[in-house]
């Protein structure tokens, strides 16, 4: 800024009567930083040598002390990639989207670890899948691919084994109906194929030496009881894990003195798929990213899509959605309660009475959608159906009021009076696992565990979407940040969703159009990039769209909140015994197949 004497003047960007603007924040770095002026986009362009610098003035001096998503565009005409990175400010308002471009060839960028440690494992994803380099990263390793894998598989000039075309409807299929597999024409009739110089009679296995290596070791000195120190694998095998996912666990007798999530034996190139596939065909993917909450990420990946096509959703169908989303909340958190005191070693009997409440939202699932968990209901611009007229042999109408009046209410009620003073449960959850507040915003964690840390941070308030601003419900927080305040939080939010749920029953118009426009299996999306996100059951539920114009997406992303909400595990394990580890993990409450998509 420049003074009325002529004199420069810094730009104060702590004053919040100061409107910050790009033209700002570009004269601040001298060029180094500028507006991506590319049509449909919109934030920064940043010069890789500055990034560090532009990035603690966005958390230091403008408030983005939350980054959200980080994830990799590869822009191959244009022989570069494209790291992007979203960041919010844990208060609220509106976020920032700022980029480094790097060419092909070499693409090196300084790590944000140290500035946003929640980067961590999102920096790993793009180094896996993009080949990025990220400097000065404290662990850059392999996360969903094994580390003897070769390429990148979400370069636009990496094929699979089983590659057809680079994207749907393949010309086999249609118009033609010529059908064929395609693993008939790989020499060996799998899914793998090998590198160029690839020599068997040379070739060792890649082994977890640098995995073990980069444990932390424990020093004997001044122990007053000699212990051995070992390394323990948890899983991927194993009914504690939630899933076919393992931690790396180094001990000092009993006690946890580091961990490390291993992850990606589900990995299945979910966004490579989504790039193959159309825009509409990646609807019915969505389902099987966390397969317990089906509605809300098709609700995600609508907004999405929505945003980029500007395309307005009917009043009844904006009711609707907002009630299928609590309704699948109440579902994912009756089923996490339930499998946590599995975890604690209550097998069955809790989970089961969670279970319960939960078979009835899955008939409203299963009458509405015709599915009770892979449910493919929403479209661009609606909804697949309305309510059917009856279900169960009742008024469809009646069924849902008395289900979100009466009956959950009841159930919640009911988990609430047998867990909560039970002297088990406290026992083992209270100081457990507690992660604070400031530590809970740096590692970028979402949901009931960035909330059960005192921070009242939810997308439908702070981000509010959908018709969420309607509603009066309360955003529930605690105080403690362990692993009994999460196991509240989520009673808390039943509670609340039940609320909305109610809400939205009374004001729901009783009837009208549940879809803008003419259904269509194919169009073409204008091009640009688009950040929708959810507040999912497991928190920040983000998909990055980035369209070309046609009619299958150029970019594909999601930002998963189990996969992010891992990086501080290792964290929140050290110091405990092993059967706390598997407490802590449950209570994060993860989903594999988003973890590992």
């Amino acid at each position: 800024m420049v003074e009325k004497n002529g004199t420069e003047k810094e730009q104060d960007f702590n004053n919040p009567d100061n409107e910050v603007t790009s033209d700002h924040i570009i004269e601040r770095f001298n060029g180094d930083i500028s507006a991506d002026t590319r049509d449909g986009y919109q934030g920064y362009i940043v010069l890789p040598d500055r990034l560090h610098e532009v990035a603690k003035v966005f958390r230091d001096e403008l408030g983005y002390d939350y980054l959200s998503s980080v994830t990799g565009v590869d822009y191959i005409d244009d022989d570069h990639i494209e790291v992007v990175y979203h960041a919010d400010k844990i208060v609220g308002g509106e976020g920032i989207n700022f980029k480094v471009q790097v060419n092909l060839e070499n693409p090196v960028v300084p790590t944000l670890v140290p500035i946003y440690p929640g980067a961590d494992f999102q920096e790993r994803e793009v180094f896996d899948m993009y080949g990025v380099h990220f400097e000065g990263h404290p662990n850059l390793r392999r996360i969903l691919m094994w580390d003897g894998f070769d390429g990148y598989p979400l370069r636009k000039d990496w094929k699979e084994a089983y590659y057809e075309e680079d994207v749907k409807p393949f010309d086999s299929r249609w118009p033609g109906g010529q059908v064929k597999r395609s693993e008939a024409d790989s020499p060996y009739g799998k899914n793998v194929s090998y590198p160029p110089d690839f020599d068997i009679d040379n070739w060792s296995p890649e082994t977890d030496d640098s995995l073990y290596e980069s444990l932390q070791k424990t020093d004997p000195k001044g122990k007053s009881l000699q212990t051995d120190s070992i390394v323990v694998n948890i899983g991927p095998q194993h009914p504690s894990t939630h899933g076919v996912f393992r931690m790396v666990v180094a001990l000092d007798g009993e006690t946890i003195t580091d961990l490390q999530p291993v992850m990606g034996y589900l990995h299945r190139n979910h966004e490579k798929i989504g790039e193959r596939n159309t825009f509409l065909q990646n609807m019915p993917y969505t389902d099987r990213l966390d397969y317990l909450a089906s509605m809300s990420n098709n609700f995600g990946y609508a907004l999405a899509v929505e945003k980029l096509m500007g395309v307005e959703v009917p009043e009844r169908a904006q009711y609707i959605r907002v009630l299928m989303a609590e309704l699948t909340r109440i579902a994912n958190h009756m089923w996490a309660i339930g499998f946590l005191l599995n975890d604690l070693g209550a097998f069955q009997t809790p989970a089961l009475y969670a279970i319960r409440a939960r078979e009835l939202i899955l008939d409203v699932f299963e009458a509405t959608a015709g599915s009770r968990m892979m449910c493919n209901y929403m479209r661009f611009g609606g909804l697949a159906r309305d309510f059917p007229s009856q279900m169960r042999g009742e008024d469809t109408i009646k069924f849902i009021d008395d289900l979100v009046n009466n009956r959950l209410p009841q159930a919640i009620d009911e988990l609430d009076h047998f867990l909560t003073e039970n002297e088990i449960v406290r026992s083992r959850c209270i100081g457990v696992g507690v992660l604070s507040a400031e530590k809970a915003i740096a590692y970028s964690t979402a949901g009931p565990l960035l909330r059960a840390s005192g921070v009242s941070y939810d997308l439908r308030r702070v981000d509010s979407y959908g018709i969420y601003d309607r509603f009066d419900f309360q955003i529930p927080t605690r105080s403690n940040g362990d692993v009994y305040d999460r196991y509240l939080i989520r009673v808390d939010e039943m509670r609340e969703s039940a609320k909305i749920c109610q809400q939205v029953m009374r004001d729901i118009p009783s009837e009208g159009e549940i879809f803008t426009g003419k259904p269509q299996y194919n169009f073409r999306v204008p091009a640009g990039e688009s950040y929708g996100r959810v507040e999912n059951p497991k928190g920040e539920l983000g998909y990055y769209v980035v369209s070309n114009g046609k009619a299958n997406p150029y970019r594909y992303h999601v930002r998963a909140p189990s996969f992010v909400n891992l990086t501080v595990l290792g964290e929140l394990c050290k110091g405990h015994k092993v059967a706390d580890a598997v407490v802590i993990l449950g209570s994060i409450d993860i989903v594999l197949g988003e973890v590992d998509r």
